[in-house]
């Protein structure tokens, strides 16, 4: 039908209600549902909550949004559409640079629209001219059929309608949240064939494959150009109404596709002043004591007597939990009755002051954010916060991998921990970003290249990895290895004089001497393959776990972490010439991005005061060599909240610079290789998306080597802390990647650091990088070096290398939150993503 008939009102509402119901008896019905929230003893009660949400409730609701400004969620959530509506629709669309074809957007709980028409209008002037067929196809989803004909038929007759007309069509989808997502599950929604795709249509040049892909990744590919984006949309803060636990599975069941610009527009509300909270929920004016009374009514609706539920026996109380972060709607008894339900033959005996749960509002602090993502494998791509910071909206996607939060050992667990022995689905996370990396982001061309002169080429960390998993289980396992002699060892030559070196791997000087991709990538699957094995004669039972084992997992697994993001911080060095962005990962839109960062708070103080105390660095393990643990005190000193910034390095740097200074005449200071300077001599931030001004990451810890910022730090009349002032910082005032640590490839860059603000206690992180001390990385009292790898550490105790701790933006959670975690760089060393804070002696 021609969009503009679509004017005259008439509106497709898909009744889809049967989808997904395999039993239409009484006990799956809302009755069933009443009856047996109702069979629970005292104070347990409950009735379902979408009895809130019939016809009138919905009328009910709504006059709450417009007649009672204490309830605040659906005002906030107004005011960032109203403020914000474009941005948000440019960014839903920035993987795929424009509106697709054919690509649709689902509202889960439409209600009145008001919030919705500013995302509509916003997307249709995405869409140059007006088409034959809408380029968009929005679907509300709502239970209430007389409602949701009502609102889309008023908003297509209203001047917004008249602006969508040819851009977006809107229909309705009559049921359920489960019967909506399982009618998408199965292939419900529109599809268009490529002829049909308007002038409006956009290629995605992000997605495709190298050539390599057909080899077995565990990665999933990337949806082609032909099936249009699926946009969802869940506002109002309507996942609290979901149980603890419920919200987590209800967003994972989504059907978000990876890399195919699918996105989720989500609200939520801040868990903050609990009066606020319970106000916004029993406002003086009896608006939301109407609407929970109303339930009441529907209930009876429901079991076929109107009458059931005297209103004279019942009120409305509420009530925050603050320590659930959850408030709490009742229905409270108010003198002894009791109703008969008669489809059940059940008699409810009701007691005076006796409590029935209708509705819970969850509220989220910062960590249960995180906590809920994680656990959805959902990836923020930006945050909107309202003005009163109470609530906020988030543009989520499902990534081509994430890393779990780490999860507390258990009873089940056995060997297998956080920081034990990595299980065999840690292996497959690593495996997904190391294939991610290897196979997606670098280019055929740039495979024998060395994109730093201190490194070998690319190819080689390709068979390298494999390689020292291949050598470390045929020794545990006295079996025979043939892994090629040409990747047994990486280099890390002396900045100074490269000839200097520790033993490494002969490795052909000339392109044809290497192996083939295709022979290193058949080696590194049959490598795969012996250590999965093992790992199923491990839980069978035939193999023990012992101490030897658990180390060789521990010690290969972390050893190919770590050299993942050496590749990374190699291939930065060639972004925006030849290293490919991260494909099938929402590109950062820098301009919206930048100006949210300019509104986080400040710090009160630049510095903290850390009194004098006494600190254990390292762990009780024989096996890990530069670990072993060692009390040390820490005097009284004082730190700064946050490291060094860009902004800040900049300024100091064109000071020198401009002065003839020349590093305080020394030849300390040099260039940041993580920044580069352009034509007329402009400068950049180097980023995997490639060099951005420096005004973007103006607030981003800066990375460059320690002599730089020892440099920087004393002119500042501070220093470089020692390893033991900063880990007892870091012990006190780091929040982890379970409260917001920009670790585990939750960005592909830094971001400004977030520690110092009096509402966490100081808590924070530090933008995601590796952080330096001022302590030389050298061989401890009672040193032994490990007979399974005897140069781990020791190679390095030159005198050149100082201890760094923490992680970087690509550093994996379970060695960024591992507390004895060391690492260690040459202090000139430049391209590790490494920054520092000031430290300050006290008198």
């Amino acid at each position: 039908m021609p969009s503009s008939a679509k004017r005259n009102g008439e509106i497709h509402i898909l009744d889809i209600r049967h989808i997904g119901d395999c039993d239409t008896s009484a006990n799956s019905s809302i009755s069933g549902e009443i009856a047996r929230g109702l069979g629970a003893p005292f104070n347990l009660k409950t009735l379902p909550t979408m009895l809130l949400y019939d016809e009138r409730g919905l009328r009910l609701y709504d006059k709450i949004t417009t007649d009672a400004p204490e309830y605040y969620p659906f005002g906030a959530e107004e005011e960032i559409l109203r403020e914000h509506a474009y941005d948000i629709v440019k960014l839903m669309h920035s993987r795929t640079d424009g509106i697709v074809h054919g690509e649709v957007v689902v509202e889960l709980g439409a209600g009145s629209l008001r919030k919705t028409s500013r995302i509509l209008h916003a997307s249709s002037e995405l869409v140059p001219q007006p088409l034959p067929i809408p380029p968009i196809t929005y679907f509300a989803l709502d239970l209430e059929e007389c409602e949701l004909r009502r609102t889309l038929t008023e908003l297509n007759m209203s001047e917004i309608g008249s602006v969508l007309s040819g851009k977006v069509e809107m229909k309705g989808l009559l049921g359920t949240y489960d019967s909506g997502l399982r009618f998408i599950t199965d292939g419900g929604l529109p599809t268009f064939d490529k002829e049909d795709e308007g002038p409006a249509s956009k290629t995605n040049g992000s997605s495709s494959f190298s050539d390599s892909s057909t080899i077995d990744t565990g990665l999933t590919p990337p949806s082609s150009p032909s099936q249009p984006p699926i946009h969802l949309i869940f506002l109002g803060s309507s996942l609290g109404n979901f149980e603890s636990g419920e919200d987590i599975r209800f967003l994972r069941s989504l059907p978000l596709r990876p890399g195919s610009g699918d996105t989720l527009l989500l609200g939520l509300s801040h868990h903050t002043n609990p009066k606020d909270i319970e106000l916004s929920y029993n406002d003086p004016e009896g608006h939301t004591k109407e609407f929970i009374m109303n339930g009441l009514k529907a209930a009876g609706n429901a079991l076929g007597n109107p009458h059931l539920f005297d209103l004279d026996n019942w009120k409305y109380v509420n009530k925050y939990n603050e320590a659930e972060r959850v408030h709490e709607a009742y229905y409270q008894c108010t003198r002894l009755h009791q109703i008969r339900i008669p489809q059940f033959t059940q008699d409810v005996q009701f007691l005076e002051g006796e409590l029935v749960k209708i509705e819970i509002s969850r509220k989220y602090s910062e960590s249960d954010i995180f906590k809920l993502f994680c656990g959805a494998q959902l990836r923020p791509i930006h945050r909107w916060i309202d003005s009163t910071a109470r609530h906020s909206l988030f543009l989520l996607e499902r990534p081509p991998f994430m890393f779990p939060l780490l999860s507390a050992p258990t009873a089940d667990s056995g060997a297998y921990g956080p920081f034990s022995v990595p299980s065999i689905d840690d292996w497959r996370d690593i495996w997904a970003a190391w294939d991610f990396v290897t196979l997606r982001m670098i280019p055929h061309k740039m495979l024998h290249q060395k994109p730093i002169d201190l490194r070998h080429i690319c190819l080689f960390y390709l068979g390298h990895v494999p390689a020292f998993l291949d050598i470390h289980l045929s020794i545990m396992l006295k079996e025979p290895n043939a892994e090629p002699e040409e990747f047994k060892r990486g280099i890390d030559p002396n900045v100074d004089d490269p000839t200097k070196c520790h033993d490494h791997s002969e490795v052909p000087q000339t392109e044809e001497g290497w192996p083939s991709l295709d022979s290193i990538l058949s080696f590194r699957l049959r490598v795969r393959k012996r250590l999965v094995k093992l790992y199923a004669d491990i839980s069978s039972g035939k193999r023990l776990m012992t101490r030897s084992v658990a180390r060789v997992l521990s010690m290969t697994y972390e050893h190919e972490s770590m050299h993942l993001e050496t590749l990374l911080y190699m291939l930065i060095q060639r972004a925006g010439t030849g290293t490919i962005p991260p494909p099938d990962f929402a590109p950062p839109v820098w301009e919206p991005l930048m100006e949210s960062w300019k509104r986080l708070p400040k710090p009160k103080s630049d510095t903290v005061v850390v009194h004098a105390t006494t600190v254990t660095i390292g762990i009780d393990d024989i096996e890990i060599e530069d670990e072993d643990p060692a009390k040390s005190h820490s005097p009284q000193f004082r730190i700064e909240w946050r490291p060094i910034t860009n902004g800040e390095f900049f300024n100091f740097y064109r000071r020198f610079v401009q002065d003839g200074n020349d590093g305080l005449r020394d030849g300390k200071l040099t260039f940041p290789a993580s920044w580069v300077m352009i034509d007329h001599g402009e400068i950049k931030v180097r980023t995997l998306y490639g060099p951005v001004p420096i005004q973007v990451a103006w607030d981003w810890p800066v990375l460059t080597s320690y002599n730089n910022l020892s440099v920087y730090a004393s002119v500042k009349g501070g220093r470089i802390p020692t390893e033991p002032e900063l880990r007892v910082f870091l012990d006190k005032f780091e929040s982890g990647y379970e409260g917001g640590a920009n670790t585990g490839f939750r960005n592909w860059h830094p971001i400004p650091a977030t520690m110092g603000l009096d509402k966490n206690g100081g808590k924070g992180h530090n933008g995601g990088v590796w952080e330096w001390t001022s302590t030389l990385f050298d061989k401890h009292e009672g040193f032994v070096a490990s007979s399974r790898y005897p140069g781990y550490s020791a190679d390095f105790f030159d005198g050149a290398h100082n201890v760094v701790l923490g992680g970087s933006y690509a550093t994996i959670p379970r060695i960024a939150e591992r507390r004895s975690y060391r690492n260690w760089y040459q202090r000139n060393y430049p391209y590790a993503w490494t920054g520092a804070r000031i430290a300050y002696d006290l008198e």
